[in-house]
């Protein structure tokens, strides 16, 4: 097991500070355990939270209070280089690459090993068309990103991530915006990464169903910026995802892990 086999937060509080100075609370302190081989997924209602705790975990901003560490390793202490080398991060932000080729999008994500003029040599082209076949979008390697449909660019930034060759992957919704094959298709590829890759995957989403019947590992947000962590299985017995969605219109059955309409 290497050092960046995990990630640990110890009291971790997540939040901004406002102009005046004072600090806003988001996320109380919670204590938790990302795993490599797992897919966790982060849970939560709109406004929860959840992609101020992607974004501390990534390092786009500071915590709060508390610790993050990277195996052993306090992230605070971490250089840009380092960070780069652990942690491949895909936003739902369109980045602008319209006149690229697929080819070489993917290929941006070998800059961390590559010279000041980011020339790719035999071996960096070697894992971008290795990491365009784990995700199943060798044929669009000569497509122009522009081209891409939703689901078939979502590949591509998760191939980008790979080449990185990071030993943690974070994703803010990445099957936002996909219909209902899509989402399971690119939450399947996640979990099948995660595991045979021995990586650490940790995404934010608003599917519910679909992280609930894939995850390994669950975080849920309450509103009140409580963190609750467990297996589905685990919170849905224990009553707590009933407890954070059930409305007098939704109702959920823990022993499918599904949403009914009441």
């Amino acid at each position: 097991m290497n050092n960046n086999s995990t990630i640990s937060v110890s009291q971790l509080a997540t939040g901004y500070t406002l102009r005046n100075g004072e600090q806003k609370i988001v996320t109380k302190p919670f204590d938790a355990v990302l795993n490599s081989g797992m897919l966790t997924c982060l849970l939560g209602r709109n406004g929860s939270g959840k992609s101020t705790l992607l974004r501390t975990l990534s390092a786009f901003q500071p915590p709060i209070g508390g610790d993050i560490f990277i195996g052993d390793k306090k992230l605070t202490t971490m250089t840009d280089a380092e960070k780069a080398r652990t942690f491949g991060v895909v936003l739902t932000e369109k980045i602008n690459a319209e006149n690229l080729t697929v080819t070489e999008l993917v290929g941006m994500g070998r800059s961390p090993f590559t010279n000041f003029w980011g020339t790719l040599n035999p071996h960096d082209i070697s894992i971008v068309e290795k990491s365009l076949n784990i995700v199943g979008a060798t044929p669009l390697a000569t497509r122009r990103v522009t081209t891409l449909s939703d689901g078939e660019r979502q590949k591509v930034m998760i191939a980008k991530a790979l080449a990185q060759e990071t030993p943690i992957i974070l994703l803010d919704e990445p099957t936002a915006f996909l219909d209902y094959p899509g989402k399971v298709e690119i939450m399947l590829i996640l979990r099948r990464l995660a595991r045979e890759q021995g990586k650490i995957i940790f995404l934010s989403t608003h599917d519910l169903e679909v992280a609930l019947q894939i995850a390994d590992s669950i975080w849920l947000l309450d509103r009140s910026g409580g963190v609750t962590t467990g297996t589905p299985r685990q919170l849905a017995d224990a009553g707590v995802i009933n407890s954070f969605f059930d409305t007098d219109e939704i109702g959920f059955e823990p022993a499918t892990l599904r949403f009914i309409i009441k």
